[in-house]
């Protein structure tokens, strides 16, 4: 473990230009294996020490999910919203 809190465990990039980066935050942390995604496409994804994840679709709709799993979307529009909780992450 470092000073910075994390040891960190490895980046790179796909055949699609993709990025990852993934980081240990130890047994105490809620997610030890933490990391997260940009693409390409302008999306990108964040799964976080503390639990919660974040998804931006790069055009203008996030999701974020908190620890305890409450949800909240924006930037959708009304037939979509909370449809997107952490669909990019499959974008590796």
């Amino acid at each position: 473990m470092s000073d910075r809190g994390y040891s960190y465990k490895g980046s790179g990039t796909n055949s699609l230009g993709n990025h990852y980066c993934a980081r240990d935050y130890g047994d105490s942390a809620a997610n030890s294996n933490a990391y997260h995604y940009s693409n390409l496409d302008g999306s990108y994804y964040y799964s976080n020490p503390n639990g919660s994840t974040y998804y931006n679709n790069g055009n203008g709709g996030s999701t974020y999910k908190s620890p305890s799993s409450q949800s909240s979307s924006s930037g959708y529009g009304s037939s979509s919203a909370g449809g997107s909780s952490g669909s990019g992450a499959g974008k590796q």
